[in-house]
């Protein structure tokens, strides 16, 4: 397999350090705005969701009539218009979209939470599975926390969500370049 970042001499990475930060500096402008209107970050990343569904589905009904035989056809034309279905009622209803997706949302970080205590569990001989079972443990709160506080939540929760991933993107690029300058 070819590693992308072994063809990139660092010199040519070192000399790119001021746009690592100015992206960074951006992500955490975006992030601010996003903390500041959670309901706004919320509708923003369901019309999102809601866009990929739609290419997606669009996608795979193109594809469903390039492939032979009428069991694949059937498939691909169900999965596309399922997909193109969803993606259109995210941009039709983004509040109820956006209480589904948080309650998918919620599921997921309950199962993966527990999958991680298990997995904390198992490496129990080994220093630092604690750490596993305490991350489990709180990702899995997270969940618990997240589904409680349904269907009245779904109006921030993904905002929120989105708000923290661009600040933390944004540090990250950030101390990045900065590292890269030194």
């Amino acid at each position: 397999m070819v590693n992308v970042l072994d063809e990139i001499p660092p010199s040519a990475m070192r000399d790119k350090w001021g746009w690592f930060v100015a992206l960074g500096v951006f992500l955490l402008i975006c992030g601010g705005i996003a903390l500041g209107n959670l309901f706004i970050a919320t509708v923003a990343s369901v019309y999102y969701i809601g866009m990929l569904m739609l290419i997606g589905g669009v996608i795979h009904l193109a594809h469903a009539f390039q492939v032979r035989g009428w069991e694949h056809i059937l498939f691909w034309v169900l999965s596309g218009l399922l997909y193109t279905i969803a993606g259109i009622l995210a941009f039709a209803n983004p509040l109820l979209a956006s209480a589904a997706l948080t309650l998918f949302l919620a599921i997921a970080l309950l199962i993966a939470g527990t999958f991680r205590v298990w997995v904390g569990r198992k490496l129990k001989p080994e220093r630092g599975w604690i750490w596993v079972v305490i991350g489990g443990v709180v990702t899995a709160l997270a969940g618990v926390a997240i589904a409680l506080g349904w269907p009245v939540n779904s109006l921030w929760v993904l905002g929120l969500f989105l708000a923290v991933d661009l600040i933390f993107q944004g540090w990250t690029l950030m101390a990045f370049g900065f590292a890269l300058k030194r």
